[in-house]
Order: C-alpha cells, then structure tokens, then sequence
C-alpha cells in the first residue's frame, strides 16, 4: 500500500491530466466553467479511493472482545457501497451483507463497516471484494464460520457498453459452519434477501 503512496505524481502533474483528458473529450479545459475542475476532480478521486490509505486488518484488529458465551452467528445486513470497477473507473453501486459464528473474538459493528469500506473505496472487481472481505474477517476474527453476499449494480454494463439496466450481480463466500451447515447457511441467506 504504501509503495502506491511513494510512487504518485505531484498533484501538479495529476490536474495537468485531467486537463488533458477534458481536451482529449472536445472540451475546453480553460473555459470558466471547467477551471477549477482538475482539483475537484482530484478531491473527488481522494475520498471515492480513501480506501489505498486503510489497512482493513488494523482496522478490525482493534476491537477484538472474547465472546464470553455467545456463540451463535452475528449477523450484518445492509452495508450499501460506492465502489468503482478496475476496468472502467466506472460507479458500481450496491449492498454487502456478512456473518460469523465467533470463537475466540468478536468484532464491533462499526469495524465490520470499515472493513468494507476500505476494500470498496479502491478500484475492485466484485469477486475479489467479496473474498477480500471474507479474507480479512477470517484472518483476524478466526471465527468458526463466515459468509459474505454482495449485490451490486454496475455502471460499465448499465450505463455503456451493453446498456443493460436493472441488472444486478451477485457474489457470495462461505466458509467453515456457514458453508457446512445447511441450516445455518439457510438462516443467514434468508435474513439477507433483498
């Protein structure tokens, strides 16, 4: 990650490209309307990719608790995302939905929440997200089990190219009890149909 970091242009550089790519369009990078665009352009790119400046272990690797005797599967539901897609840079917007069965830690929510943002807010492909966070959760937590959905809506395929709107994909990972236990499966995919 922060090899990426190291090797950035100057902002100087990164707005003069902007200026390129809004000539490369017809436009006029000069007009009033367009001046300041470059460093709108850039803020905008900063917050939507905030995610290449978070470490999404360290995030959940800070509030761990022991269980004490909870043991059933903790259940997140409606994490809505803006992500952008590694092919075209363009939106592709949905929800993810997660659960472990813990061991030995539990997680608070609100770290779960920034697990997801950190891997949204980069350039993605849906399949890799979806194990990214699988990934993380696994490695830190070490829970008994885990599943993770993620539906979204791509603006690559709706917007361009095939035009095909309303068209949503659908991801999933499942490990341990939640891949092998039928019933338990059933209960966290039934709490996450939309």
């Amino acid at each position: 990650m922060a090899d990426r970091q190291d090797n950035r242009p100057d902002r100087a550089a990164a707005e003069a490209a902007v200026r390129t790519l809004l000539a490369w369009i017809g436009e006029d990078p000069e007009r009033p309307g367009l001046r300041k665009t470059p460093a709108r352009f850039l803020g905008s790119y900063a917050d939507w990719f905030a995610g290449y400046g978070m470490d999404p272990r360290e995030l959940l690797g800070s509030s761990f608790q022991k269980p004490d005797r909870y043991r059933r599967m903790v259940t997140l539901t409606g994490i809505d995302f803006e992500s952008h897609c590694e092919h075209h840079v363009a939106p592709m917007i949905g929800r993810v939905h997660l659960a472990y069965v813990p061991d030995q830690r539990l997680a608070g929510i609100s770290k779960l929440v920034r697990v997801v943002e950190a891997y949204t807010r980069r350039l993605q492909v849906q399949e890799r997200l979806t194990a990214e966070i699988a990934d993380c959760i696994d490695e830190v937590l070490k829970p008994r089990g885990l599943a993770v959905v993620v539906k979204a809506r791509h603006h690559c395929m709706t917007t361009r190219g095939v035009r095909r709107p309303g068209v949503a994909m659908l991801t999933t990972e499942l490990r341990g009890v939640l891949e092998q236990d039928t019933a338990l499966r059933e209960e966290f995919l039934a709490l996450t149909r939309d």
